[in-house]
């Protein structure tokens, strides 16, 4: 495992980050982003209810990152069928990709950094 410093940590971020706005990716709150990767890297269902529990965050929260991630396609939401009152978040195909695209970011940020990984400093 590698290790990082919390300065090493900042950089791969910053590194993250700019690649996804020179990459003109759509730009995410914190929560969105988070929403987001809860949506993609845990086991469904997601519902809106679970998702405010699980990210101790109010269930309008929730909905207004919702919004903001069906506009851009990243998620879709669905009536339960077995539960007409619960709405189902789930996963997209540009969603997915989207979130590949940031792995690959990230990974590529992170080979840039110091400590015998390759890449020049920018």
């Amino acid at each position: 495992m590698v290790r990082l410093t919390e300065m090493e940590a900042l950089d791969l971020w910053r590194r993250a980050m700019l690649a996804g706005v020179r990459a003109n990716a759509p730009d995410l709150s914190a929560r969105q982003m988070t929403l987001l990767l809860t949506v993609y890297l845990t086991a469904p269902p997601h519902t809106v209810r679970g998702l405010s529990s699980e990210l101790n965050v109010s269930k309008p929260a929730i909905t207004r990152a919702l919004d903001r991630l069906s506009e851009l396609g990243l998620i879709r939401r669905k009536i339960d069928d077995a539960d007409r009152r619960s709405v189902l978040v789930q996963r997209t195909v540009r969603g997915s990709v989207y979130l590949r695209d940031w792995g690959e970011m990230i990974a590529a940020a992170g080979a840039e950094l110091p400590g015998g990984k390759t890449g020049p400093r920018s």
